[in-house]
């Protein structure tokens, strides 16, 4: 099993930044992608950020430009700086990660971690 512990989020003015982080722990093996998902009240669950193991990202159209997701493999750490904040950018942020399975390498098990709370506002 794999646990994500979050931090790094809170309350910031427009135009601020936070940075979010997130560790794996547990059996961590396999993790071959770790992201954010964000989820407003009364909005979908969207994807923000991921990247794998490799370093490859993808960002949300409406955060790209603005939020730079890294990951720190030794650490099992996942990273979203986040930076020019907007109101809209108020949600809860989710830490995922994605653990191949040994008997179906080509799919995953889906982990999240708890939320962590951001607010932009003025």
């Amino acid at each position: 099993q794999v646990q994500l512990e979050e931090s790094g989020g809170g309350l910031v003015q427009p135009g601020g930044s936070l940075r979010l982080s997130c560790k794996a722990s547990g059996s961590v093996f396999s993790i071959h992608t770790m992201g954010w998902y964000r989820q407003a009240p009364g909005k979908e669950r969207e994807l923000v950020a991921s990247i794998t193991s490799g370093g490859s990202t993808i960002y949300a159209n409406t955060v790209k430009g603005r939020f730079t997701i890294s990951r720190d493999n030794a650490k099992n750490t996942v990273y979203l700086q986040m930076n020019s904040l907007k109101p809209e950018d108020t949600a809860i942020y989710y830490c995922n990660a994605d653990q191949s399975l040994i008997a179906t390498p080509w799919t995953s098990r889906r982990y999240w971690g708890q939320g962590t709370q951001v607010t932009v506002s003025s």
